[in-house]
């Protein structure tokens, strides 16, 4: 127990989307059975004000005729008799689920509405498997005399008493009215006493619909407390959410890794490298009869921009600084295609200008654009 109530000392955080739907996952939800009672003595209640004026004289009906026509019934033998049997039970069947329909459509609407009116369900296998805390005698002692089982206990006290406090203040009402009543005749008897069984569940269900809102409430106050988490379980979560932060450097020291071998390998091969100066770095191929466009084959921000810039002075590749068309093909540039048509225009310019200076045609770079040699 002790150790029970650490754990629960410890549970401090609110529970994760994650963790609340993997318990509903698991069939874990808050449940409350007072909507499901309170859905049927409101069946009961308006069977009894609405239904059952209009039903009893139908059933009386029906089952007055089958006590009329029993003697003139016949019933062959064999396979004819077993014939005449099944007619006979399927006219019964049909003309009572005709009188009864409406009390099961009704019995069935409200049970269904009372689940459903809890906001939540679901269906889980996990809830079906068999379990060994199920049956474990401890695990067992620890629910008898947990929380939820006093509440559970004060609840049923409670609706003992009030109900047949309820019931013993109708019964006497009711009975001392027969006794001191002159007008009451006994053809309108019946119709007095379900006004009375009426005015009964009347009651009840406004008890239970009150009890039923403070379960619901109740129950999922205590599933959110179940439902904490301890500041390792949020720690461990968010590690899986996020991944090992090992395994993640790992992985971008791996990509980082690739990304070198591909510069070492790209660079070379670029006509131009266009610097912001120092932040961005974009390597561009142009070559005439091959590419209708300059095409990105590299490019990298901090570091990897210093990187690029230092294999194009070993590879003696011309590098352009010109911030604002380096840092928009930084931004739009993809690796290995052609850069965005609205960029044609200043890269050609550019590229025109180095094609000029291997002519050894004197003429002033770009607007915005500048040789760097370091």
């Amino acid at each position: 127990m002790a150790e029970q109530d650490t754990d629960k000392e410890n549970r401090t955080e609110e529970p994760t989307l994650r963790k609340l739907r993997k318990a509903r996952q698991q069939g874990d939800v808050p449940s409350s059975r007072e909507p499901g009672i309170l859905m049927g003595v409101l069946s009961l209640a308006i069977i009894t004000l609405f239904l059952l004026p209009q039903l009893g004289p139908n059933l009386a009906g029906v089952l007055g005729n089958i006590f009329r026509i029993a003697g003139t019934v016949e019933i062959g033998e064999d396979h004819a008799g077993l014939r005449d049997v099944g007619q006979v039970t399927w006219t019964l069947a049909r003309s009572l689920g005709i009188v009864l329909g409406p009390v099961l459509v009704l019995l069935v609407t409200t049970a269904i509405f009372g689940v459903l009116v809890q906001g939540e369900t679901v269906v889980a296998v996990e809830r079906i498997k068999p379990k060994l805390s199920k049956i474990n005698p401890l695990a067992g002692f620890k629910r008898i005399f947990s929380v939820d089982a006093l509440v559970e206990f004060l609840k049923s006290v409670a609706k003992v008493l009030f109900v047949g406090s309820v019931a013993v203040w109708v019964g006497t009402r009711a009975v001392r009215h027969i006794w001191q009543g002159e007008g009451l005749l006994p053809e309108t008897l019946l119709g007095y006493i379900g006004r009375q069984v009426a005015l009964l569940l009347i009651i009840v269900t406004i008890f239970l619909a009150v009890l039923s809102v403070i379960d619901v409430l109740w129950k999922r106050h205590r599933w959110m407390q179940k439902q904490r988490m301890t500041v390792q379980e949020v720690k461990e979560e968010h590690k899986e959410n996020e991944g090992d932060p090992l395994i993640k450097a790992k992985r971008m020291q791996q990509r980082r890794k690739r990304a070198k071998q591909r510069i070492k390998t790209a660079v070379p091969t670029a006509t131009v490298i266009l610097t912001n100066p120092t932040h961005f770095a974009v390597a561009l191929r142009y070559e005439q009869g091959t590419d209708i466009a300059p095409v990105c084959v590299a490019k990298g921000a901090d570091l990897m921009a210093g990187q690029i810039r230092k294999l194009a002075l070993e590879h003696e590749v011309p590098i352009v600084e010109n911030k604002p068309l380096a840092r928009a093909l930084f931004a739009v540039a993809e690796i290995d295609e052609q850069i965005p048509l609205e960029h044609w225009q200043a890269v050609a310019e550019i590229i025109g200008f180095l094609f000029d200076l291997k002519q050894n045609v004197d003429r002033r770079p770009p607007e915005g654009s500048s040789l760097r040699f370091d």
